[in-house]
This record gives structure tokens, sequence and C-alpha cells, in this order.
């Protein structure tokens, strides 16, 4: 084990957490139960906070994308971090209804602004993980000046591919919740967060409902990775899926996910062996000649990845 996981290890287990990289363990029994919740108080303006387990939450609205939390025996683990610092603030208030404790570990997915520029609503001295890929994003991002607040927020402890963390619950069963790089897919830093007992996924925006998903080719994020990340994604011990910008998804949606981008995938390949250009791809493919966006369609990011054209 490395120097550096040695002092999150020690850290952690000051909080009755444990963390290690690599392969998940069985879960043990913990020490009897030490409950600290409040009644559930589900909404508040503007920001709604939904039960996705025994002791899982999703927070869905305000500004930026979905998030969660965790309610552990004696700490609460959050994912992502909201868009602005007032939002945090009140996704931490909305954390408050739900239970007493404090709120200790923040997860960050990836390093999207509607996913991190909250952070600087949230206290100082937290354990923040992250990829490696993330963190460095991160650094890249928060060397502009406006984002200057955010820079004593950068990820404490990242991983390359897997971490775990143990945790005793409300319950007193002893909880593993597990950290997954699958590779470059929408960034090149995506985790998924798997919550074990909760057979639960938090997966950020690693799956999209209703539109094409997102790639940010200027990140790092891949087509083909995407869809090799969707297949580790169903084969994961989860029946739910969270994700930033959808409702609660199935391994059924995230199979029709799967299906719909190798579709796309193998008509563009066919489209370009048949010599033809991006544009006429595009209307083939049904993108609207007049579309336009902050970022390319999905399609024209497959063409450039299969052509190699950055």
């Amino acid at each position: 084990m490395s120097r550096a996981v040695l002092i999150a290890v020690a850290a952690l287990s000051l909080l009755g957490m444990s963390i290690h990289p690599g392969q998940a363990q069985q879960a043990q029994q913990a020490q009897p139960p030490q409950p600290n919740a409040k009644p559930f108080q589900p909404e508040a303006a503007g920001m709604t906070v939904q039960p996705a387990g025994r002791f899982l939450y999703l927070i869905k609205g305000g500004s930026g994308a979905n998030t969660a939390f965790y309610v552990t025996q004696k700490h609460v683990i959050a994912v992502d971090a909201k868009m602005t610092a007032e939002a945090a603030r009140q996704m931490i208030a909305e954390i408050a209804k739900v239970t007493s404790n404090p709120l200790s570990i923040l997860i960050i997915t990836h390093s999207d602004g509607d996913h991190v520029n909250g952070l600087a609503g949230f206290p100082p001295g937290l354990t923040i993980m992250a990829s490696e890929g993330t963190k460095n994003e991160m650094e890249e991002a928060f060397k502009d000046e406006k984002m200057a607040a955010l820079r004593a927020y950068l990820p404490t402890q990242t991983h390359s591919s897997e971490a775990n963390l143990r945790t005793p619950m409300p319950d007193g069963k002893l909880a593993l919740i597990s950290l997954y790089h699958f590779g470059p897919a929408h960034t090149s830093g995506d985790t998924v967060v798997l919550f074990h007992n909760e057979k639960t996924a938090f997966v950020g925006d690693l799956a999209f409902t209703g539109r094409d998903p997102l790639i940010h080719r200027q990140k790092g994020g891949t087509p083909i990775g995407y869809i090799e990340t969707l297949k580790k994604m169903i084969a994961l011990p989860a029946e739910k899926y969270l994700s930033g910008h959808a409702d609660p998804l199935t391994k059924d949606d995230l199979k029709a996910l799967l299906k719909s981008m190798e579709d796309k995938l193998a008509k563009v390949k066919e489209l370009i062996a048949r010599g033809k250009t991006l544009d006429e791809i595009k209307a083939a493919m049904g993108v609207p000649a007049q579309a336009s966006g902050r970022w390319p369609s999905l399609i024209e990011v497959m063409y450039l990845e299969l052509t190699e054209k950055r």
C-alpha cells in the first residue's frame, strides 16, 4: 500500500471509515447501530430530495447536476458539488433536514462545472475523492483567476482505477462503497460510485435519457470508451443507476443506451467507408443541418474519432 493511501486510511479511520484500493471484499458486520436520523423532509424551494435506497438519497434541482448523499452511522458521504456555492449550501441544508451527521467525504464523478463549481460552498477540511484524470482537469480549470476560490477544494484522495470505502451504517452493518474509473468516456476521468448495500450506482454523466450522450473530446472523452464503460456499468451488481441529468435508471435503460450507441457508431463507420463527408453523415443520421450548440453532436464526435481528426 502506498504512503498516500496509508495516510488516507489513517484519516478516514478517525471517522470510523476505511479506504482501500483494488478489489472489493465482502462487507462484514459492524458494531451495534447508533442512528442519528431526523424525520425525512423531502423538498425545499428549487431543490428536491428523494430516497434512493435505505440510507441513500438523490438531490435534484437547484443550480447544477443531480447529486446524492449517503447517511452512515456517524457521517455523511456526498457525491458531486452542484454548480454554484449557493446551490451547494442549499444542498447541505437539505442534507441537514435528513440527518444531523456531519458531511465528511465528498466524491466527485468528473470535472464539469455543473458538478464541481459549487465546491466553494462546502465546509473546508473535507476528504475529497476523485480519479487522477478528474483532479488533473480540475487543476487546469482552476488556473483561471475567476476560479481561484475553488483551488482549496482540489481532490485530496485520487484513484487510477478503483478505490473502496467501508463504513459502519445506522443498522449496524458495514457498508461497502466502490469508486471505479473504467477509462475515458464522457471525460478522461469519469468515476462510477457503487453503493453495494443499496445495489445502486451513481454514474454522473455516463447515462443520459431523451438525448444523445455528451462527450467532451477536449477533455479526452471518447465514444468508443463510453461504450466500453457502459458495458462495465451494466455488469456491476446494481439494480438502479443514478444519473446527473436523469431520473433513476435500470439496467434495461443502460442496455438500450448501449445498443443505441453501438448502432450509431456502426452506421458512422459504414458511411465513412463509403466516402461520405461529415455533413452527409450528419444528414443521413438525422442531425439537423442548422443544429448548433456549445458542444459537437455525438455523431460529429464519432466521426472525428474514427477519422482521427481533432
